[in-house]
């Protein structure tokens, strides 16, 4: 018998949404037709007048809760679960902001430690490396004095560390040598992203034909483009590459989510938060990695002013995605749901409702805020 079944609510199939019942057995989905005669005795959650939809995935985030990743430990890896999971997130990287060769491994071992614990919260799939090996001009947020020159066997040893958990790297393009190692970080298993750059437009070009699969925090901490000199961002804009967009109304006026949406298409954006710890608290004072950050009116700042991350969820990134464009919600949501997924090579698992994939679902209601979550089929306690 199956665990339970999310019955009478619209469930979004293939970019629509479709009257279908959801199975839920051994944490993984099963769709049904849905006039389906239920087993007596099945557990049925109904969620008439709901929307049924992927669990969100965010690929870039530095922490929720009061829990910075940098320093954080195991348990408090488990804390970040369990708060951006009432948001609506069922999987994340966790994002490393340049540190020391000794603390980003610390961080390491902590993610190996986090990942034999039981879990009752959002499903942490992997690390995220942003740095260091990027261009301090460019730096926004990263500590200069920890950025590195390419070091490939140290990057191998973070990975031997991790257990080939590090999904996910953000480095310059214009950092001497950096380009031709990017085939190597790509059989590493790592997602290679450009960004925090001043790259002109063909040293950026040569980085995406050798295998970079996405851009870092688009049009923020990065050269932006000029009719003669069209540097990274023409180059970013004009491949298929995937870009990252934090939707808070603050890294991007609502104009240029628009704009880039139009010209990149809903396949190739990922709505991303860039979530420091302050996310979900109120203001005050907090770190990122090495750095103490002050968040005023929710806006996340070093002491020089240089933005420091965001205090975003996907939840409300989901809200002001559909305010700021007036698309509808089955054209935005696989900037939270597909569109990571397909990056970091986890669409076989994760990021649609399909037979046979995790049971990680968000209900939603009819004002498209957060009714219920399922995390491998899960409820979260909300």
């Amino acid at each position: 018998m199956f665990d339970y079944y999310l019955k009478n609510g619209k469930v979004y199939i293939n970019h629509t949404f479709v009257e279908m019942t959801v199975g839920v057995y051994n944490g993984k989905i099963r769709l049904f037709p849905a006039d389906k005669k239920l087993p007596e005795g099945a557990g049925i959650i109904d969620v008439s007048g709901k929307k049924v939809v992927p669990g969100f995935i965010d690929i870039h985030s530095h922490g929720a809760a009061g829990v910075d990743v940098n320093g954080a430990a195991a348990e408090g890896l488990e804390t970040i679960c369990k708060a951006v999971a009432r948001c609506g997130t069922t999987s994340w990287l966790a994002s490393v902001l340049t540190d020391t060769e000794e603390q980003t491994k610390r961080f390491i071992d902590e993610f190996k430690k986090h990942k034999n614990m039981e879990h009752k919260g959002a499903d942490l799939l992997g690390i995220h490396l942003e740095g260091p090996f990027l261009c301090s001009m460019y730096k926004g947020a990263m500590p200069e004095h920890l950025l590195q020159m390419p070091n490939m066997p140290l990057l191998r040893e973070y990975q031997r560390r991790a257990g080939g958990d590090i999904k996910y790297i953000t480095i310059s393009p214009e950092v001497k040598g950096i380009v031709d190692d990017i085939p190597e970080m790509i059989k590493l298993g790592m997602a290679v992203a450009i960004g925090h750059s001043g790259a002109d437009y063909d040293t950026s070009w040569r980085a995406i034909h050798n295998g970079v699969s996405a851009c870092t925090h688009t049009f923020n901490a990065m050269k932006l483009m000029h009719q003669h000199f069209p540097a990274i961002m023409g180059a970013v804009l004009e491949s298929d590459i995937y870009c990252e967009a934090i939707c808070d109304g603050r890294h991007l006026h609502p104009g240029v989510v628009r704009l880039l949406i139009k010209t990149k298409g809903l396949d190739k954006v990922i709505a991303v938060t860039d979530s420091i710890m302050a996310a979900g608290l109120p203001d005050g004072q907090y770190r990122l990695g090495v750095n103490h950050v002050i968040v005023k009116d929710g806006d996340a700042r070093l002491e020089d002013g240089t933005r420091a991350g965001s205090t975003l969820t996907q939840n409300v990134a989901l809200k002001n995605l559909l305010a700021f464009t007036g698309r509808p919600l089955e054209e935005v949501l696989p900037l939270l749901t597909e569109n990571p997924a397909k990056l970091v090579d986890v669409y076989d698992k994760k990021g649609s409702l399909e037979d046979g994939k995790d049971a990680d679902i968000v209900v939603l209601d009819e004002k498209n805020d957060i009714f219920e979550v399922f995390v491998q089929g899960r409820k979260i306690q909300r």
